[in-house]
């Protein structure tokens, strides 16, 4: 899960997909990161800690890490949040294989749209459960793909 920060949207989508796929029992492992390196080792947003736990969800132990290009090498699918987020991601793409792997995580609920999950880190509560909303459905879709292969 990829976004700019590494403290609103991403680990949102982490902690999301982790939860379900200890709940499913899944054999897959999630971890997220950005590109912004302001925020290195800072904790979520207190706001996106919150809305989570209003979903009894706790990412607050989470840590802001940067992308690598090994990156491409552990993952099977790389989710990105935005357009700059893709272009930051291509940037370190070694070759198409790497591509292969990158794809806009609301692709997952609007197929071909390359729809962005909306950054809420200037807004307020409800940007964030608006993001809550749109990665929950998303994270939904990841395992259930994963439960058929």
């Amino acid at each position: 899960m990829v976004c700019l920060g590494n403290i609103c949207r991403s680990p949102m989508a982490e902690g999301l997909l982790f939860e379900k796929i200890k709940k499913l029992n899944l054999n897959m492992e999630v971890d997220s990161c950005g590109f912004e390196s302001f925020h290195l080792n800072d904790h979520p947003d207190y706001r996106a800690i919150k809305t989570m736990k209003d979903h009894n969800i706790d990412i607050s132990r989470h840590r802001m890490r940067l992308f690598r290009v090994e990156d491409f090498d552990y993952f099977d699918h790389i989710y990105i949040m935005d357009h700059n987020n893709y272009n930051d991601v291509r940037s370190m793409a070694r070759n198409e294989n790497d591509m292969e792997k990158v794809d806009f995580i609301l692709n997952l609920t609007h197929p071909g749209t390359n729809k962005y999950v909306p950054d809420p880190y200037y807004g307020g509560a409800s940007g964030f459960e608006h993001v809550y909303s749109l990665l929950d459905e998303a994270t939904d879709i990841i395992c259930s793909n994963s439960k058929s292969i």
